[in-house]
């Protein structure tokens, strides 16, 4: 029987399990990616997690499995499919096993929703990004796009807008659905082109992106655009389906959890960007580990 089983690996699971070897807990992360860390392992630069800047992905998520094992964490290769409340504690069923638990910590993430051009994951980490905050430094003085109609992709925008010599906004319909304050904030900047009634269809370049093709959907043409980097924000992906119908999701499908980790139903904690909660990065992922385990630690 393990105090606490945590689902996933990434950066809020791994610090989750950092944290609870050190207060003494008996836990299990489960991972069912032969890799941990989750989304950052996609990632070519992490250049705002403090004291490593410019590390890659890769080698963070294994820094950060690294520390975890080194303090006695307990892994296991595997994906939950099903989860029963037992009279003292719950039993979670895997595709390669049964594990026994007093609480469960969702920690599976999220995913970026795609966009579905050609090239897109050819790209991804070269050109292709889904976090202007995360990888914008890295255009500085050069040509990007953003590809969406959101709040996310006019704060993409507003924020590239600040670094970037130019940013064309690619949106699919003829307004945006952003907040009107974004709106008027990204209109007060000169070296922002909006094209509208459009999609990217493709992206393309050599080691790196160079251009994409733009489809114009009222004329029907699909012309060439030059630019260093797209940046997609068409939304994302919660990885909750394990969790629907043990605690409440909101209506776009992330768990509802404050940020004491806690979902309103006893021995049930969430962390990291599966969560309900605005500003998804490596380093906030970890914050919610942290606190999950004083929550749970807590209930102990």
């Amino acid at each position: 029987m393990y105090d606490v089983v945590i689902i996933g690996s990434g950066p809020a699971g791994l610090a989750a399990a950092i944290y609870g070897c050190r207060a003494q807990m008996n836990l299990l992360v489960v991972e069912k990616n032969y890799m941990s860390g989750g989304q950052v392992i996609n990632t070519s630069e992490v250049d705002n997690y403090p004291g490593l800047p410019g590390i890659n992905g890769f080698d963070m998520a294994m820094k950060f499995r690294e520390h975890a094992q080194n303090l006695g964490a307990e892994f296991a290769e595997d994906e939950i499919v099903s989860i029963e409340e037992m009279q003292e504690g719950k039993i979670l069923t895997g595709l390669q096993g049964i594990y026994q638990t007093k609480n469960v910590l969702f920690a599976m993430g999220a995913t970026h929703r795609l966009l579905g051009a050609a090239g897109e994951q050819e790209f991804t980490g070269r050109g292709v990004s889904y976090c202007a905050t995360c990888d914008g430094a890295f255009f500085r003085n050069k040509t990007t796009a953003v590809v969406g109609g959101g709040d996310v992709a006019v704060e993409d925008a507003i924020y590239l807008a600040r670094l970037c010599k130019k940013v064309y906004v690619i949106h699919r319909r003829d307004t945006l659905r952003a907040a009107k304050s974004l709106q008027t904030r990204l209109a007060s900047f000169d070296n922002v082109e909006m094209i509208w009634d459009s999609e990217v269809t493709a992206i393309e370049g050599e080691k790196r992106v160079s251009r994409i093709q733009v489809h114009h959907r009222k004329t029907g043409e699909t012309t060439p655009l030059a630019v260093d980097g797209i940046f997609i924000a068409v939304g994302t992906v919660p990885q909750s389906e394990l969790a629907r119908g043990i605690v409440d999701l909101d209506e776009a499908g992330y768990i509802r959890a404050g940020e004491d980790g806690k979902t309103g139903r006893k021995g049930y904690y969430a962390a990291g960007d599966v969560r309900t909660k605005k500003l998804r990065q490596i380093i906030t992922a970890a914050s919610d580990g942290a606190n999950a385990i004083s929550s749970i630690e807590e209930e102990l």
